[in-house]
């Protein structure tokens, strides 16, 4: 069973747009756009952040979230680990699935505005003034540009709105990000909704659980793992959703294990020939399911196919979602990943 090949291959476009430009940047804040200068108030309030050169004063906590969907759920699980449900006005993130218990649960109950999204399954500019937001969240900054028909910052402003690019967006190259940028958009978002404690508190868990399998998972051997969205199509070769670059690649190092394909690209994803994926050596397969409600049928149909791979003889592969994504779930993937990496070491 696997999603609609249309619809993938156009979700796809979406997630190859936000994540495959490239461009320079770096893990500290600078980098991913994002400073704070918080007020010294009993109240929290103003707070100020500096976001892709911009600066977003709240003089309170956002009521009317609206979460453009950017073919993430960074945004809208951020929200929801910390508790925020109740702000969000609408929101066009998910994935159909998730680690964390109940959260595609939550998520699939959260308001969507009702709105007639574009071409590039996103919230068009009437349909989002229409939506009376006071808080934007995007993924990168594509969700902001005029030219794709979306509502821009500026416009935004204008009608009292606030407006918050993601951690590593804000050049729309996401290739370069590591799970600190997860960390930053928990501090900016429990920074705007004065929420700082818990955010901490859920960066602490995850740096410990982190750290902890870590220790576990060191080995001689580092597997080689393939890792690749399920059923999905990016570009013109049979294997176009294989990830090269970005937070995977920060996480499968956490679990004890490297990127086969590290050099495939210089971008987020490689475009690759079946006879290239045939002649390198994959210890593991990683299957990302987005909105694909069977990504182990097609994992071990990739096992099937590639039957010399250490991976296929060994049958060893892990189905994930939005953990292994920018977002605050990171150390399940890390867990799960180690465990079937180096299951004698757990």
């Amino acid at each position: 069973m696997s999603i609609n090949r249309p619809v993938a291959t156009a979700l796809a476009a979406a997630l190859c747009l936000l994540t495959a430009a490239c461009g320079d940047s770096s893990d500290d804040d600078a980098a991913s756009g994002t400073t704070t200068e918080a007020a010294a108030s009993r109240t929290g309030y103003p707070v100020t952040l500096k976001n892709c050169g911009r600066s977003e004063t709240f003089k309170k906590a956002p009521s009317r979230v609206v979460v453009m969907n950017g073919a993430s759920v960074a945004e809208v699980s951020t929200l929801l680990a910390l508790g925020l449900q109740d702000k969000i006005a609408a929101n066009q993130q998910t994935y159909g699935m998730s680690e964390v218990a109940g959260r595609a649960a939550a998520i699939k109950a959260l308001p969507t505005g009702n709105v007639k999204l574009n071409d590039a399954y996103d919230i068009p500019r009437e349909a989002m003034l229409g939506l009376r937001p006071d808080l934007v969240l995007s993924t990168t900054s594509y969700g902001f540009d005029e030219k794709n028909g979306f509502a821009t910052r500026d416009q935004l402003k204008a009608v009292g709105a606030n407006s918050y690019v993601s951690p590593q967006g804000c050049a729309q190259d996401t290739s370069k990000m590591t799970i600190a940028d997860s960390y930053t958009l928990l501090r900016d978002m429990g920074k705007v909704f004065n929420v700082a404690e818990k955010a901490e508190k859920l960066i602490a868990a995850s740096e410990k659980n982190i750290a902890a399998v870590s220790a576990k998972a060191k080995a001689k051997k580092t597997p080689k793992v393939m890792v690749l969205f399920s059923n999905m199509s990016m570009g013109g070769n049979d294997f176009s959703s294989v990830v090269a670059k970005g937070i995977y690649n920060d996480i499968l190092a956490k679990a004890g294990g490297s990127n086969a394909f590290e050099n495939a690209s210089k971008t987020s994803f490689a475009d690759l020939s079946k006879e290239k994926v045939a002649a390198t050596d994959v210890d593991a397969l990683v299957v990302i399911g987005y909105n694909d409600p069977n990504p182990a049928a097609y994992a071990r149909k990739l096992l099937k196919e590639f039957p010399q791979w250490p991976a296929a003889k060994n049958n060893t592969y892990v189905t994930l979602s939005d953990s292994m994504y920018l977002g605050p779930s990171n150390d399940l993937a890390v867990e799960k990943i180690a465990k079937a990496l180096h299951p004698d070491a757990f």
